[in-house]
């Protein structure tokens, strides 16, 4: 039991690597797509919102066999057509470390579009009129603001994102359910399978509780 264990503990390292590499990747990402998806100009804007539709309108395992699997065809057929010998091929955790930054950064960036759009067109020019230039007026009176109005939808898609780090398992990703899969067909038992789903709990209580306290401390944006 206690190997068992070190096991499923090992597949959980590879679950909160996916995580937290996600997160740092896509939390950033999703910036520029919102600017995008709120620019004037109608071509950019466009196709934006075109790529944000197609990207969360079609199932995340999908994507990850997409980004997986795609490079690997484009190789094939340039060595068989300009004979290029290349052998390289895309490792499977970068693949889903790719798939799963951009699929959330196309969720955060509709959640960032949704926070700046709700600040009210008064609080710019109130800004103006008291001297602010617009860097100013952007990172000490709207960010503050934005983030503050963010956090519970990005709570939300944070927890999302623990559990579907389990989806990698559909590339060869060895995490944390695919480990205990593993084990309950060596064992033939669902102990594993509780005791993984355990582990998500656990993560996602962390999860929860570091957002309440965040919550919590920009309480004084009101």
């Amino acid at each position: 039991m206690i190997r068992q264990i070190s096991t499923l503990f090992d597949g959980c390292i590879i679950s909160l690597e996916v995580f937290a590499l996600t997160l740092l990747f896509s939390v950033p990402l999703g910036f520029p797509l919102a600017a995008g998806r709120m620019s004037r100009n109608k071509i950019v804007s466009g196709a934006v919102n075109a790529f944000l539709l197609v990207i969360r309108g079609t199932p995340l395992m999908l994507q990850l066999i997409l980004v997986y699997f795609t490079p690997g065809f484009i190789i094939k057929y340039l060595n068989e057509v300009y004979g290029l010998g290349i052998t390289a091929r895309l490792d499977r955790f970068v693949a889903a470390i790719i798939a799963l930054s951009v699929n959330y950064a196309c969720y955060f960036a509709e959640i960032y579009r949704g926070g700046f759009q709700s600040i009210p067109q008064g609080q710019y020019e109130a800004s103006k009129v008291l001297g602010y230039t617009e860097r100013q007026t952007f990172f000490r009176i709207i960010l503050p603001q934005v983030i503050k109005r963010i956090i519970p939808p990005m709570g939300n898609e944070v927890i999302t994102l623990v559990k579907d780090t389990a989806l990698v398992s559909v590339i060869g990703v060895v995490e944390l359910l695919r480990t205990a899969q593993t084990i309950s067909s060596k064992y033939f038992s669902t102990t594993p399978i509780f005791v993984a789903g355990l582990f998500y709990f656990v993560m996602n209580w962390v999860v929860s509780t570091a957002f309440i306290a965040l919550e919590k401390k920009l309480n004084y944006y009101k």
